[in-house]
């Protein structure tokens, strides 16, 4: 599923040796492959087909805009949630009308400048929110075109905090509170609101768990379609899987099998939004060993790269799989700890930062690591460097894309001047 692959026991991304990546542009360094992001969009869009769908990319999970360019080349659309994303999907070359702005708390800036530039579609997740809407339109002189979020009370079984289908997270509206505003906004001149958006959560590894969501969601669309109030838009959101430990995510076909066949004839037009599913297997954390040591109860592994490069582990609980650049041996991405595999030690591999909870693995059995080696953090290329900070003043990493045998630079490593620069040049 992507082009990160052990030759003779070293790490390669397509054609390029991880290690003289390291060597050129230093660790910690995120280094993606642009073969696997344009495999893994076409995947989505073969599995899809039939409906035609808009794909709107998640600039959320990976937002880099020598990324997004590569997107906007193969077609790609957006979903932005801030008005820097949209900044940075217009930058990267993005036609307006294939952005649809969501987000539960939008600024009356925000709609401004996604109205001003000709967004697509906003997904609205308040009847406040509307309200606000259709006021900045009126402002501006357009008619927004709106689809209103609603709660489809699908419990899609991930993390806490990544869960959004149910009426205890802040996204989104109730059914019945959905079909009031449309009823009520039927004759608005300033806001035209045309369907329903969905997003469950994220990552969903089942595909029944869209199935369930997008039928509630149709069945609400022929309630309004009776009563004179046909909307012809739904945003089915994203959420798609990954491989983060081995081969466990359904593949894009098997989530189409699952909701391709309750909108083939729904005349509907159909949006995604698939961030995680392109772009997290395309992106490895390259890191490097520091020091080792041992407390009489664990076994630490400190490595330069920290959570202000990776937060997932220690904010989401999150697995990675993590391996030698230079492997020796090929270590399937699925091995567990059940199976047998001698010389391996159990360590924690944590950061410099300072909190206890900077670490990108515990308990995690890995081969031997000296001081000097190389580490590669598997699936970071989504919600890896677009969540880096600079906590502890650490300048964040650099980020290289390798692309058809050749490695370029898409972000320079920051220098301690770039901690300070919003702050220079300010009276005291």
């Amino acid at each position: 599923m992507d082009l990160f692959e052990y030759h003779d026991g070293h790490l390669w991304c397509e054609a390029v040796p991880v290690r003289d990546l390291a060597a050129r542009y230093g660790t910690p360094l995120y280094v993606y492959s642009a073969g696997t992001l344009a495999a893994h969009y076409h995947r989505m869009q073969q599995a899809f087909a039939e409906l035609q769908p808009l794909i709107c990319y998640s600039v959320k999970c990976c937002s880099n805009v020598h990324i997004l360019r590569r997107l906007a080349a193969l077609g790609s659309g957006f979903d932005v949630v801030s008005g820097g994303e949209l900044y940075r999907a217009l930058r990267a070359g993005a036609d307006p009308a294939h952005v649809v702005f969501a987000g539960v708390g939008k600024t009356a800036r925000e709609m401004r400048e996604a109205l001003e530039a000709g967004v697509g579609l906003l997904n609205v997740e308040s009847a406040s929110e509307l309200e606000a809407l259709a006021a900045v339109a009126a402002e501006v002189g357009v008619r927004a075109e709106a689809a209103l979020r609603v709660i489809p009370e699908v419990d899609a079984r991930t993390h806490a905090y990544t869960t959004t289908g149910t009426r205890a997270n802040k996204f989104g509206l109730p059914f019945e509170q959905a079909a009031e505003l449309v009823r009520a906004f039927a004759g608005s001149p300033h806001v035209h609101i045309r369907g329903l958006h969905l997003h469950i959560g994220s990552p969903v590894y089942d595909p029944q768990a869209y199935a369930v969501s997008i039928g509630r969601a149709l069945e609400l669309l022929d309630r309004l379609a009776d009563a004179g109030l046909a909307l012809d838009t739904l945003d089915i959101g994203g959420g798609y899987g990954a491989h983060y430990k081995g081969h466990e995510s359904p593949a894009a076909t098997d989530y189409a099998a699952a909701i391709v066949p309750l909108l083939r004839d729904r005349n509907l037009r159909v949006i995604l939004e698939p961030g995680r599913s392109i772009a997290a297997n395309a992106g490895v954390l390259v890191t490097r060993v520091l020091h080792t040591k041992e407390t009489g109860c664990r076994r630490f592994v400190i490595v330069d790269a920290a959570m202000t490069e990776l937060i997932r582990p220690a904010l989401y609980s999150a697995y990675h799989f993590i391996w030698p650049v230079e492997a020796g041996e090929r270590v399937p991405r699925d091995w567990t700890p059940a199976q047998p595999l001698d010389g391996l030690v159990t360590v924690d591999l944590v950061g410099p930062v300072c909190e206890s909870g900077d670490f990108l693995a515990q308990d995690r059995p890995l081969p031997p690591l000296r001081p000097g080696d190389l580490v590669a953090v598997f699936t970071a290329g989504a919600y890896g460097m677009a969540m880096a900070s600079q906590y502890n003043s650490r300048p964040r990493p650099a980020e290289v894309l390798v692309e058809q045998g050749a490695a370029r630079l898409i972000r320079r490593r920051e220098t301690y001047a770039d901690l300070l620069r919003a702050e220079d040049d300010l009276d005291a």
